[in-house]
């Protein structure tokens, strides 16, 4: 027993002498972390529960009901769809193709994404998600699903506006957040409808910020991108993304295709400067100065002898706009506008954007070394794809083709022949449906016969036009129509259009 005892004692003192022999060794290597922080630089303090992650499933239930899928429809003339594709293999493999269907209109279809900013029905989204659409969806996540209208687009910024027509309800809306004080490496999450998947979300980090990419010569002023890591594919063009706290600080808008999780979103401050114009005139009215800048380097400051590399080196003066007016050089830096000092050609071109045109700004100039102050008067910009003035009043013909959707003819022999329409039949016969029309979306085709309209009889084009007249915007006009195919009568109600 006594030996017992010896044995684990001396066990016991071998472990000691070995734990403590190694922490020498280690300690006089360096081989373990000093207890000491090392005092010459501050050291940020550990945020509570910074260890975990965050609860992005309740972010995506906060997130999610305010986002939308959009679909769009743009009706496509023969002549549109033979300028985008001039060539067709199939003509010298498989011979032509059925000309009746080359002569009708098309409907192209596409989808993105948008997301609702008040509960009146405001939803924000891209100008290229809905650029020449005729007609607009939204469907939110409980697939719920609405008509909805362009409010106001900018393609220089690529934001759009849109508006439910006929809400029932109050939505849920998204609090912009402010994407100036988003920093690189904060978590974000963006929403969408990637692919047709809908009510998609995917997470990441902010980055980079102040990305420029070059999309097109209307938006490479005003771009200013957000760069994140979270995944951004076709489709989520106009989604949200949001902070940790589910304020919107982007819009997701480009991908890099050829990397990986590299996308783009704009800053949400951009389209907050924006939306006042958008809603109030449909476009955005901004400043010009007519004029092409760059950032200097250190190497600029020093050969054009300046102190610092703040301001914009003028390269280009455009012949002909408000600074040639006034006196503005190519080689003259821009360090001020109305005594407001700038760092860069992004504060410069913010500055005089927010400007309308008509408004005389003083810029303080560097030229050869020597200050100097000139007064400019703002011209309009102009940008490419801003909306059209409307255009005059349809004549008759073209009346009844926007508010009802068809074309029609008089039931010549001619007529009744190529649409083998017996001779007891009368009225005028349908030549063209107009797509995505009220008469489109009930089945009139090329060949039906409107026989009655509101109850009176129809012998001529003239009578249906003054039947279309009578009625109101928003209002019914009851056809009765003979469909020849099928040997058979049936009633039409067409909601008129403006």
């Amino acid at each position: 027993m006594k030996r017992d005892t010896q044995k684990v004692f001396s066990l016991a003192a071998v472990i000691v002498a070995a734990i403590l022999f190694g922490m020498l060794l280690s300690g006089g290597l360096d081989m373990t972390a000093r207890v000491e922080a090392d005092r010459s630089e501050p050291v940020p303090a550990a945020a509570p529960g910074s260890m975990t992650l965050p609860d992005f499933a309740a972010l995506a239930d906060h997130v999610v009901p305010s986002v939308v899928s959009v679909y769009s429809a743009d009706v496509q003339e023969p002549s549109e769809r033979r300028r985008q594709m001039p060539s067709d293999p199939f003509h010298f493999f498989f011979g032509p193709r059925d000309e009746r269907n080359e002569r009708q209109p098309q409907v192209q279809r596409s989808s993105g994404s948008g997301f609702f900013i008040s509960d009146a029905g405001e939803i924000l989204t891209n100008h290229h998600v809905i650029e020449d659409a005729d007609q607009i969806r939204v469907r939110l996540a409980n697939d719920d699903e609405y008509r909805a209208e362009i409010v106001g687009i900018d393609p220089a910024t690529d934001i759009a506006l849109l508006r439910v027509i006929e809400p029932d309800r109050e939505f849920d809306a998204l609090p912009l957040g402010d994407s100036a004080r988003v920093r690189v490496g904060e978590w974000v999450m963006a929403a969408g409808n990637p692919l047709n998947m809908e009510h998609t979300v995917t997470v990441g980090v902010v980055s980079a910020k102040g990305r420029s990419l070059g999309l097109s010569a209307e938006s490479s002023s005003f771009e200013n991108f957000i760069q994140t890591d979270a995944a951004i594919n076709f489709g989520n063009s106009g989604g949200p993304l949001v902070d940790l706290h589910g304020n919107v600080v982007g819009i997701n808008t480009a991908i890099n295709a050829a990397g990986q999780n590299i996308g783009f979103a704009i800053p949400v401050d951009v389209a907050r400067r924006i939306l006042p114009q958008l809603r109030e005139r449909g476009r955005v009215v901004r400043g010009y100065l007519g004029v092409q800048i760059n950032n200097l380097t250190r190497e600029d400051a020093e050969a054009f002898g300046l102190s610092s590399s703040d301001g914009a080196l003028v390269s280009l003066v455009s012949p002909g706009h408000a600074a040639e007016k006034a006196g503005v050089r190519h080689g003259d830096v821009i360090v001020s506008v109305d005594g407001q000092k700038l760092k860069d050609t992004r504060e410069l071109i913010d500055t005089i954007s927010a400007m309308p045109p008509g408004t005389e700004v003083d810029l303080g100039i560097v030229r050869n070394g020597e200050e100097l102050k000139i007064t400019v008067t703002l011209e309009e910009r102009e940008i490419q794809g801003a909306p059209a003035e409307p255009a005059e009043g349809p004549d008759d013909e073209g009346d009844v083709f926007e508010r009802v959707g068809v074309t029609v003819i008089e039931l010549s022999p001619g007529a009744r022949q190529n649409f083998r329409i017996g001779p007891d039949i009368e009225g005028v016969v349908v030549t063209r449906v107009r797509p995505l029309s009220s008469a489109s979306d009930k089945g009139m085709q090329p060949g039906f016969v409107i026989t009655e309209a509101n109850g009176e009889k129809i012998t001529s084009p003239g009578e249906l036009r003054s039947a279309t007249a009578e009625v109101e915007a928003g209002g019914y006009l009851r056809l009765y129509v003979y469909i020849p195919r099928a040997d058979t009568y049936r009633f039409v109600i067409i909601q008129l259009e403006e």
